[in-house]
């Protein structure tokens, strides 16, 4: 079975490097992007299953690009990741996750957590069987 592609959005060279290494070793097809602009264009070209996108980012925040994602494509899971900067980062996740995004990961973050994050949102949404 094919694991799904996903887009990784970070303004920080670090984080990018490490979460795309993650994911590669966990299975999974990546692509990187350095800044909200670049990634809008790349989400619309690669057609990625999910996207986990930096909040604050230069050329496009994170916010902005999120709303852009969902109105483009109502299917595609997005994780929202903020350090926050000197304001914190549960005010930015909150709003993320209010406009669109599907989970809200707060930095930093190690491996596991990031994993569990990834399978609780691409995992399909259990149905409720009921019998008439």
């Amino acid at each position: 079975m094919r694991r799904p592609r996903v887009l990784v959005i970070d303004d920080e060279k670090p984080v990018l490097l490490t979460v795309a290494t993650i994911l590669v070793d966990a299975g999974y097809e990546v692509e990187t992007a350095e800044n909200g602009r670049e990634g809008l264009a790349l989400f619309n070209r690669s057609l990625p299953h999910l996207v986990l996108i930096d909040i604050i980012m230069p050329e496009r925040d994170g916010i902005g690009a999120i709303i852009e994602m969902r109105r483009a494509r109502a299917d595609v899971r997005i994780v929202a990741m903020s350090g926050g900067g000197r304001l914190g980062n549960a005010d930015f996740l909150k709003v993320a996750t209010k406009l669109g995004a599907d989970a809200a990961l707060p930095k930093p973050f190690d491996d596991t957590e990031l994993l569990a994050v990834i399978d609780a949102v691409l995992k399909p949404p259990e149905r409720e069987s009921r019998r008439a």
